[in-house]
């Protein structure tokens, strides 16, 4: 695709509803950093991003930007994509970080947290309160015992195995509008398999780390599996 920019070591995408604390820490561990249209409004001083994406509806001082980035600002005018997807098809990286997608307008929430299972690469969006993340089809995290999981179904799935969690969900078939698995709890390390992807797990912001992990070895875990519906 005409525009696509590489990162080898991950990248920070930054969404209109930031939360600086959380960008720190998502700069901490890549610093690259690419921002969606408004995302880039009101940067901490200091913080310049390799390219801003979007339709551009929301930036401000857009002359300014372009001046400054040139090729890096990307305007793209298409409304059938949100601004987090216009920047998922123009990043390659190995991991992707998301701020200020959470948190803020509901109906930016859920198209988010749709993208996170429309897109297979590990991606983590970090919130004020939470980190989530798609469980893919396996998913094993080093959590300690007593914290918070949830499960989130965004399609039907089947919980083939489950495992490091006070109420078990193997067996279980979960759906929007039927089950989810909402404030559940770590009896320590966690390990789940579904029959596809579709699910997303929730956890408290402080196992950030703990999810970029879990994430980076799903990767390697999934590699060479036949994509969602092939043979």
């Amino acid at each position: 695709m005409e525009g696509r920019i590489g990162f080898p070591c991950g990248a920070t995408l930054l969404g209109a509803a930031p939360d600086r604390a959380a960008l720190q820490e998502a700069l901490s561990r890549t610093p690259a950093l690419v921002c969606a249209d408004g995302g880039a409004n009101g940067l901490p001083a200091g913080v310049i991003p390799e390219a801003v994406i979007g339709d551009l509806d929301s930036l401000e001082d857009a002359e300014a930007w372009a001046a400054r980035l040139g090729p890096r600002l990307i305007r793209v005018e298409e409304q059938e994509t949100t601004d987090l997807e216009k920047c998922l098809l123009r990043v390659e990286a190995p991991f992707l970080l998301g701020v200020g997608f959470l948190g803020g307008r509901v109906d930016h929430e859920l198209a988010a947290l749709h993208a996170l299972i429309a897109d297979p690469r590990p991606i983590l969006l970090i919130g004020r309160e939470d980190v989530v993340l798609s469980a893919g089809r396996a998913l094993a995290l080093d959590l300690p015992a007593g914290l918070r999981l949830s499960l989130l179904p965004m399609r039907r799935v089947h919980a083939e195995a489950g495992a490091g969690l006070r109420w078990p969900v193997g067996g279980l078939t979960f759906e929007a509008g039927s089950r989810i698995g909402s404030s559940n709890e770590t009896t320590g390390p966690v390990s789940l398999r579904f029959d596809r992807p579709g699910a997303l797990v929730i956890l408290p912001r402080g196992q950030l780390d703990a999810a970029l992990a879990g994430l980076l070895n799903r990767a390697e875990t999934e590699e060479g599996t036949a994509p969602d519906g092939a043979a």
